[in-house]
C-alpha cells in the first residue's frame, strides 16, 4: 500500500524510554535494554524518516505494570498541549505490561488525540494499515502475562529465602548492615548498634521513650532516616530529630533479638504499588539468624513495660463530656484541644493534645488552660454576641442573604457536575464504540471484558462523583429550612442559666485558640459573625486545682 500521503504530514515525536529494575538485573539484556542504546535507537529512527524530535521521555527504574511514571505523565501533558503528535517506543514493553491500559492508549487515547504511535521491534504504525499491526493485540497480552509469571516466580524465590533466614531487604534495620562476604546475612553495624544497645539499655533503667529521644538529640545521634537517607514523610514537623515514634519502633523490633522477621506487608498485586499489612500467622519468622543486639529476656521484659503508665492524669472516656470538648482546635497544628481530668487534683485541664503527646519534641506548643475558666468566658462571649444578633435580627434579609448565598455556591458546584456528565458521556459511548466492534467480530470477547472493565470502572467512579455534588446542592438548600429552627435555639440560648452541650454543638462550628491565647468563635451557617477576644486570667484568687488543692 502507498504512504507516500504521510510524507506530506509534519511530525513533532516524543521518543518514550522505560528501563525496570527487573531489566537492570538481566545481564544478557542489559545492553540492549538500556536507557543508552534506547535513546539512539529511537534518535537514529526519527532521524532516517526526517521526523522532527520534540520530546525525550525517560522512565529508569520503573514498572511496566502501571502507568503512574513520572516520564509517561509528562508525555501525556504534552500530548494534551499539542507539543507532540506521535509517540515512539523501542517495543511495546518499553511502553507498557499491562494489556488492559496498553490497549487504551494505542487503540482509544492515541486515536482520539490524533497520536501516531510507532513501535519498532513490532513494525507497529498505528497511521499505516499492514499486516504487523494485527498482531499487537496478541503481544500485549503476552507482555502482561510474561509480568504475572516473573512476578510469581520473584515471589517464589524470594519467600524461599525468607524461610532460609536470608534478608532480602533493601535496607537492613538500624543497627545492622549486610555482611560483604554474604548480602543475605546481617551483622552488627558498628556505628549504630551501640545506639541501639544503648535505647534498650535507658528503657530497662526505667527511662521512658521521650527522655531517650531527648538524649540522643542531646548528643546528635543521627535518626534512623538520617542514617540510611530515606525521604521523610510530607506529614512530620520535626523532620531531622529523635521522637517517641522512632524509638518504639526500635524498642518493639524482634530483629534485635538475632530472629529474622520478613513478609509482615505484601503488595495487593503485581500491577498496584499499594502494600496490606498480613496477619502475624502470614510473617516468616526465623530465628537466631544474626547476632543480636539485646537478649530475648531484656527484650520481653521492654513490652512489658509498654502498658504501664506514669501520668498523673487520664481521659475519662465514659464520663460526659464537657460542654466546648470536641468543638476546641490549636490555630498552630490544627489538632483539637483535648480536656483532660487530673485526679489527683480533682481539677479539670484542657491542652494541644499534639503537644502534650510529646512536649518535649517541640511538635507543637502549650496551649494550657483551667477548663472551667475556659468555658465561663467562652460563654460570657456567646451570649453577648448572641443578644446583639437577636435584637438587631431581620428575618426577611437574612432570609435573602441565605438564598444569594446558596445560589452562588450552587452554581460553582453545578459546573463541576456539567464538567462529570461530559466525561460520563464520553465513556458510555466508548463502551458503546466497544460493544460494537465485538458484535461486528472486530475484538474478541474476553479483549472487549478486559477494555470495558477499566470504563466501567472509571463510570462508576464519576457516578459516586455525581452523587456527591449533588448532596452538596441538597445540604445548601437544606440551610434555608434549617435557618428558622436555627433562630429559635439561638433565642433558646439566653433564656437558659447555663445551655445544655447538645445546643451548643446545634449552634457553635468551631473554636480556635492560638498559643498567645486569642480565641476565635465561628458560629454555624456564618448567621453570626465570627468573635474574636482574649482569654483573661480572671478569678486569679480562686484555687485552680479545685476542692483537694494542690498536693505538697
Amino acid at each position: 500500500m502507498n504512504y507516500n500521503y504521510l510524507l506530506q504530514q509534519e511530525f513533532n515525536v516524543g521518543i518514550y524510554i522505560r528501563l525496570s529494575q527487573e531489566d537492570k538485573d538481566k545481564k544478557y539484556e542489559s545492553d540492549s535494554e538500556s536507557v543508552i542504546n534506547q535513546k539512539e535507537l529511537l534518535k537514529s529512527y526519527v532521524k532516517n524518516n526526517n521526523f522532527n524530535l520534540s520530546g525525550e521521555y525517560v522512565d529508569d527504574g520503573y514498572s511496566g505494570t502501571n502507568f503512574d511514571r513520572p516520564g509517561f505523565q509528562k508525555m501525556l501533558e504534552d500530548i494534551k498541549k499539542k507539543k507532540i503528535n506521535c509517540v515512539i517506543v523501542k517495543d511495546l514493553s518499553r511502553f507498557g505490561r499491562d494489556h488492559v491500559m496498553t490497549g487504551y492508549y494505542i487503540e482509544t487515547f492515541f486515536p482520539e488525540n490524533s497520536i501516531r504511535f510507532i513501535s519498532i521491534l513490532e513494525s507497529y504504525d498505528s497511521f499505516k494499515n499492514q499486516a504487523s499491526n494485527d498482531s499487537s493485540t496478541f503481544i500485549i497480552a503476552c507482555n502482561d502475562y510474561y509480568s504475572k509469571q516473573n512476578s510469581i516466580k520473584i515471589k517464589n524465590v524470594l519467600n524461599d529465602k525468607r524461610r532460609n533466614g536470608k534478608f532480602i531487604g533493601s535496607k537492613p534495620s538500624y543497627g545492622y548492615m549486610r555482611d560483604p562476604e554474604d548480602k543475605g546475612h546481617l551483622i552488627p553495624d558498628p556505628k549504630t548498634a551501640p545506639t541501639v544497645k544503648k535505647i534498650f539499655k535507658w528503657r530497662v533503667d526505667g527511662i521512658g521513650p521521650t527522655e531517650i529521644a531527648t538524649r540522643l538529640n542531646n548528643e546528635n545521634i543521627p535518626t534512623p532516616s538520617q542514617y540510611k537517607n530515606i525521604k521523610f514523610s510530607s506529614r512530620l514537623i520535626i523532620r531531622d530529630e529523635w521522637n517517641i515514634s522512632s524509638v518504639k519502633k526500635i524498642l518493639t523490633n524482634r530483629i534485635y533479638t538475632g530472629d529474622m522477621v520478613q513478609h509482615t506487608q505484601s503488595k495487593v498485586n503485581y500491577k498496584s504499588k499499594k502494600k496490606i499489612t498480613l496477619d502475624k500467622s502470614l510473617w516468616i519468622i526465623v530465628e537466631n539468624t544474626h547476632e543480636p543486639l539485646v537478649d530475648k529476656k531484656t527484650f520481653e521484659y521492654v513490652q512489658t513495660l509498654k502498658n504501664r503508665h506514669s501520668r498523673n492524669y487520664s481521659l475519662k472516656t465514659t464520663r460526659p463530656k464537657r460542654m466546648f470538648e470536641g468543638k476546641i482546635y490549636c490555630k498552630e497544628c490544627g489538632n483539637r484541644l483535648s480536656v483532660y481530668y487530673r485526679k489527683k487534683f480533682d481539677y479539670w485541664s484542657i491542652n494541644c493534645n499534639r503537644y502534650s503527646r510529646d512536649p518535649k519534641r517541640g511538635r507543637c506548643s502549650s496551649h494550657f488552660y483551667p477548663y472551667d475558666y475556659l468555658e465561663q468566658q467562652l460563654l460570657e462571649q456567646i451570649e453577648s454576641a448572641v443578644y446583639i444578633f437577636i435584637n438587631e435580627l431581620d428575618l426577611q434579609e437574612l432570609n435573602r442573604e441565605v438564598v444569594k448565598n446558596i445560589h452562588k455556591e450552587t452554581e460553582s458546584i453545578d459546573k463541576i457536575i456539567d464538567k462529570l456528565t461530559l466525561e460520563k458521556e464520553q465513556i458510555i459511548n466508548r463502551l458503546s464504540n466497544l460493544y460494537n466492534d465485538r458484535c461486528d467480530g472486530i475484538i474478541t470477547t474476553e479483549l472487549y471484558k478486559e477494555l470495558s472493565m477499566e470504563s466501567e470502572r472509571k463510570l462508576k467512579k464519576i457516578n459516586n462523583s455525581i452523587e456527591i455534588e449533588k448532596n452538596k446542592i441538597e445540604n445548601i438548600k437544606n440551610k434555608a429550612n434549617i435557618l428558622p429552627n436555627y433562630t429559635k435555639k439561638i433565642k433558646k440560648l439566653l433564656d437558659l442559666n447555663k445551655p445544655k452541650k447538645e445546643l451548643i454543638d446545634t449552634l457553635i462550628d468551631k473554636i480556635v485558640i492560638d498559643e498567645n491565647r486569642n480565641i476565635n468563635i465561628k458560629f454555624k451557617y456564618e448567621v453570626i459573625p465570627e468573635i474574636n477576644f482574649r482569654y483573661e486570667n480572671k478569678k486569679l484568687i480562686r484555687n485552680p486545682y479545685g476542692k483537694k488543692g494542690k498536693t505538697k
